[in-house]
Parts: structure tokens; sequence; C-alpha cells
């Protein structure tokens, strides 16, 4: 019915059509995707598993939520069993954002869905920042990436001080030459927090021992430029409180002292201007 020399001259004008028109038209011909506003939000990492992300970002969804707002969780990675205590935290379904099992695409539609009528929406990431099926792809920096939110990462302070600050460089320089999140070396020269596609927006430190231990991690903050949020201070309660799958939500004196210290040392108005 039509020319090849018809096609070429059309498409070129169908993709101008595409970029320069608005949403609706986009909605029309089924491209709505290419425009999605992206809902506010932020994602809890961490160096490794068994920082403290789980205990932290469920306790600010706790915290959150006693405030009378309305939270969205979701969750990186095909877990199942984070999902539920979300769930039972915020009253509302923990959708996981998996680009492993799914297009980028779905899931940026997902995060919309979900998250358009919430105050704010908590991702919990999975492992390491940068751990996923392959090096970095499916990992919680790639969802961050694909969603366009920040990074908060979640710091185990235990035995460790200005040290610290070698561990947070890094992760905020590191971006793996082989992926999309790859930033040419000479841009690594001087320190920045946005080399990636995302910002890693600060840290929250756990398991801090002591008032003197807490000022020597700020100062860590402070020499790097690096926004500190708060710590948790070590607690027996909670360590005695938590299982291998994580903090057990259904301990509702556990719970409370949780969220009761997070409102006490951690910025939470902080989290949410983000």
């Amino acid at each position: 019915m039509f020319s090849p020399i018809f096609f070429l001259f059309f498409l070129p004008i169908f993709r101008f059509f595409i970029v320069f028109f608005n949403s609706s038209i986009l909605q029309f011909f089924n491209f709505s995707y290419l425009c999605i506003p992206m809902t506010h939000g932020f994602l809890i990492a961490a160096p490794t598993s068994g920082s403290g992300k789980t205990t932290i970002a469920r306790g600010l969804m706790a915290l959150l939520v006693s405030k009378g707002l309305k939270v969205q969780p979701f969750k990186c990675g095909p877990d199942y069993i984070d999902t539920k205590f979300h769930e039972a935290v915020c009253g509302r379904p923990s959708i996981n954002l998996d680009t492993f099992m799914a297009t980028k695409e779905h899931v940026k539609e997902l995060f919309v869905h979900y998250g358009q009528d919430a105050d704010v929406s908590i991702v919990e990431g999975m492992m390491g920042l940068f751990d996923g099926y392959d090096r970095d792809r499916g990992s919680s920096a790639e969802i961050a990436s694909v969603l366009g939110i920040p990074v908060v990462l979640v710091v185990d302070a235990k035995s460790a001080a200005y040290s610290t600050a070698a561990l947070l460089y890094g992760f905020t320089h590191f971006s793996p030459p082989h992926s999309r999140l790859s930033t040419p070396t000479s841009q690594l020269s001087t320190f920045n927090c946005q080399l990636s596609p995302f910002t890693i927006a600060g840290v929250i430190f756990n398991k801090v021992g002591s008032e003197r231990h807490r000022k020597m991690l700020q100062e860590v903050c402070d020499d790097l430029q690096m926004e500190c949020f708060g710590f948790l201070p070590k607690c027996v309660e909670l360590e005695q409180g938590s299982r291998y799958l994580g903090l057990d939500f259904s301990e509702k004196m556990e719970s409370e002292k949780l969220v009761a210290l997070l409102e006490e040392h951690v910025g939470w108005q902080r989290l949410l201007a983000l």
C-alpha cells in the first residue's frame, strides 16, 4: 500500500511528533511510558547485606506512618518476605521492583502507579548497593537510576570510625565501566556525590556506640561534604529481636523502641525533603 520511500519520509516526522508533543498525545499513541512523572521517594541501600538497611527502612516506614503520612513501600528484587513486613507497617501492599523479571519501563510504571497517592515512597534495596544478577545489572543502584530517586546509604559503623571515609568515598565515586551507570575516569578526580545518574544523598550510621563515636562519624561526613541524616545507636533489645530474615515486627515493644530511636536520632524531615 505504501512505498518504502513513504516510510523513510514518515518515520522521522513521527519521531519528532513523539518527542515534542505533550503527554496526552503520547497517551493516545500508547507511548505514555516515555513521559512518566516520577513520584516523591528515596531508596534505602547499604554497602553489604547485614548493614541494617532492613531495620532502618521498616523503622522509617513505621515512623512516617505514625506521623500520619501515607507511605508506599517497595522492595528491590523478587523478595516476598520483606514485602509482607512492609505491608504490615504501612497498611499498603509492598511492590517488588525487579529489572531482571520486568522491563525498566514496567518498573517505572509500577513505581508511579502505586506511589501516586502516597506522601512518600520508600524503596528498600537488596544486598549491597551494586550487587545484581550480572555485576550491577538488576542491582539497587540500577533501580535507583531507572526511577531517578536518591539513595540513602546505611553503614554499619560498629567496628569503624574514620575508615568509613574511604568506604563512603568509594561508593560515591564508583560506577562500573561496562555499565550504563559508568562515568569517564577524567571525572573522578574530585569528590562529587552525583557522578552517576542516581545520587547518594547521604548516610545513616547504624550501631553507633557512643556520643564520641557519633562525633567521629560526623567528622567523616564533614570532610567528604556528605549529608549525615543521623544514626541508630547500639541497642541490645533490637539485636535480640532480629531474625535471619529481618526484624520481627510481631514484637510490638521492639518496633516501638526502634521508632522512638529513629525519631530521636535521624532527621526524618530532611529525608522527606529529598
